[in-house]
């Protein structure tokens, strides 16, 4: 296949661009700023309205782009970069993918979990309504702005990602520090439940629904079937680095909303996610269990590629 992918240089999209390299796939990189490689094309959204020649000829995209959600204060400022980079960009994508020549067949969108909001711990699957907060309503547009591929006969899944565990970047770099000195404190009382999954079945799953025999469309969340709450994720990660877990080392709820602000229900909120379609579509995650992710993505050995794993 020729795969676009954009968001290529992030921890999902580089590891995405390997996967689908080595197993003899074209990727074109599309960024936002001037290309540095022969396989990069310059894009920009703004001005997207139209189709692009580095689209014409491929036979899938998948859009990874947008501002990090966490380790940024949710200003007003910062809340309309995350909404434009996820909404507008998508639909500057999508409107671009359909004006090709010939329209790709597959157009894969990044979404994410936050679709549901804070659910209190109860079990959600991809049928679930969105929740009311503004990651919610951000997530319910960016799936929306999908639209103008749709139309256009192309098919659109939308992968709504937990927190994806690789070690080279995201959550679990942020982490993994303190807990290599056993000093990663719980947040909050520690009860909120977090949907997970390892960068490894991320990009497994992410082939799957490229897959082009297989005609996958629509919601997919990309969360392993055993969501951990925080106290649990902060006591595996400290047993993967061999060090004691101090149960009573935690940051009070009301430290985290006062320094965070908007952004501490990314710590606070609990949404036990289940990957109930993409489990039904016969997909078999290669890390079912947070300790067993931690110590694949931590102390990484040989692995099976995840393109030949992918089924």
């Amino acid at each position: 296949m020729k795969v676009a992918v954009t968001g290529s240089t992030g921890l999902i999209g580089a590891a995405l661009t390997a996967s689908l390299r080595a197993d003899g796939h074209e990727v074109v990189r599309l960024v936002r700023r001037p290309p540095r490689a022969s396989d990069e094309v310059r894009w920009d959204p703004r001005a997207a309205d139209a189709g692009h020649p580095a689209l014409n000829g491929i036979d899938a995209c998948v859009h990874l782009a947008g501002v990090p959600v966490g380790g940024h204060r949710w200003t007003a400022r910062y809340k309309s970069e995350i909404r434009a980079s996820r909404v507008l960009a998508t639909r500057a994508l999508a409107t671009a993918l359909a004006a090709a020549k010939p329209v790709p067949d597959t157009f894969i969108t990044a979404s994410a979990i936050g679709w549901y909001g804070d659910t209190g711990g109860r079990e959600v699957t991809e049928d679930a309504p969105a929740g009311k907060g503004f990651l919610s309503r951000v997530v319910y547009d960016w799936e929306a702005a999908t639209a103008p591929a749709a139309e256009a006969g192309i098919r659109v899944a939308h992968t709504r990602s937990g927190l994806v565990l690789g070690a080279g970047g995201g959550v679990l770099a942020r982490l993994a520090l303190p807990a290599r000195f056993g000093l990663l404190p719980r947040f909050g009382d520690g009860h909120q439940v977090m949907s997970w999954i390892s960068l490894t079945d991320e990009i497994r799953a992410i082939r799957f629904l490229l897959d082009p025999d297989a005609d996958r469309s629509g919601p997919y969340n990309l969360t392993a079937p055993n969501p951990v709450t925080d106290a649990e994720l902060t006591s595996a990660l400290h047993a993967a680095f061999k060090r004691p877990d101090f149960r009573w080392l935690r940051v009070p709820s009301s430290v985290i909303k006062l320094t965070l602000g908007e952004m501490s229900s990314e710590l606070l909120s609990s949404a036990r996610v289940l990957p109930t379609r993409l489990l039904a579509a016969g997909f078999e995650f290669e890390y079912p269990t947070i300790s067993a992710a931690l110590a694949a993505e931590l102390h990484p050995g040989p692995r099976v590629d995840a393109a030949a794993s992918h089924r």
